[in-house]
């Protein structure tokens, strides 16, 4: 299983966060850079993958209420695909 380790320093606004995690998820170029497109990618991804969130508090600082979403977004995907498994760290 690939660990990937996503810094919630590193996501200052929506387009750097997505930029970020398009690279970091090696996510496909027709990635649509929003939360509906992460989630289309994440919840049909076949490859095995755990995702660690660091640095949540930054995250959250930065992002707000889409920083919520996003973590929540990681959670549900991985309840939805057994592929994905998440850990959140603060």
């Amino acid at each position: 299983m690939k660990e990937i380790r996503l810094n919630g320093s590193r996501m200052l606004g929506k387009a750097e966060m997505h930029s970020y995690l398009k690279r970091k998820l090696d996510l496909p170029e027709y990635y649509g850079n929003n939360l509906d497109a992460l989630w289309d990618c994440l919840s049909t991804d076949s490859l095995p993958r755990k995702v660690i969130i660091c640095n949540t508090g930054m995250l959250l600082d930065n992002m707000g209420p889409y920083g919520e979403k996003l973590i929540k977004l990681f959670v549900d995907a991985a309840e939805e695909n057994s592929c994905i498994k998440v850990e959140i760290k603060a």
